[in-house]
């Protein structure tokens, strides 16, 4: 009952303020939660899986194939402008590696066409890369390394970020904030100092869920409880 309260007054908020809340319990809807796999997709699958849920009986399943090309991923345009707050419940079914990987891929319109702003790990921690200078969020020195986090697997994990329009980034992974995956204009981070060398802002225009592996790494990830917002919604 409260969570249908929640997801009524998320429904009745401004349009204008892009409030996505999707927990795929009528269902996958393809016109609202289309695939995106940019230039090529070979062996990546996205499939609603009735088996696993955070919450309800629904999830969705990405099954991520090894190589670039066997990319896929699932997401939504509704983007708020300004401020962006994104939520979802996670579960991987392998842990990070040495290698890179991508499980969340934004479109990034402030760093020019075909440019991602990325979120996935390297170095087995999470970490943001931003795709035109390869910049990475924190610097993988074992100092940076050391301030980020691994991704639990098997379990659902509740994993939050906030992009701000003046170029902030704040993350948290079950309501922690992870202190490597933070930069905040004007506030020192000795272990950002790749990623702050940039002046960009980021600017998506799509927020998609994922698989994508710059090696042979394969991983399969459930979503589920997805929230976009103007504010940050939390894990309850």
């Amino acid at each position: 009952m409260l969570r249908q309260i929640a997801l009524t007054a998320l429904a009745l908020l401004p349009g204008s303020l892009a409030q996505v809340s999707e927990g795929f319990e009528n269902g996958w809807d393809q016109s609202a939660w289309p695939t995106y796999a940019p230039d090529c997709s070979q062996g990546g699958k996205v499939t609603l899986d009735t088996s696993t849920a955070h919450s309800g009986k629904n999830s969705m399943r990405v099954d991520g194939g090894g190589g670039y090309c066997g990319h896929i991923f699932f997401g939504t345009s509704k983007v708020p402008s300004g401020d962006v707050y994104v939520r979802t419940w996670i579960k991987a079914s392998k842990a990070l590696t040495a290698a890179h990987v991508t499980f969340i891929t934004m479109p990034d319109s402030a760093q020019g066409n075909k440019k991602h702003l990325r979120i996935g790990g390297q170095n087995s921690i999470l970490m943001f890369n931003r795709e035109s200078d390869d910049a990475t969020l924190p610097d993988l020195s074992p100092q940076g390394v050391a301030t980020s986090a691994a991704l639990p697997t098997g379990t659902w994990q509740c994993f939050e970020y906030h992009l701000g329009p003046d170029g902030t980034i704040e993350t948290w992974l079950n309501g922690n904030v992870v202190a490597g995956l933070t930069s905040k204009p004007g506030v020192a981070n000795p272990n950002a100092a790749q990623w702050q060398r940039s002046s960009i802002k980021p600017k998506v225009t799509a927020i998609n869920f994922g698989w994508e592996s710059y090696g042979g790494d394969t991983n399969t990830f459930w979503y589920d409880d997805i929230a976009i917002s103007s504010t940050r919604v939390g894990c309850t």
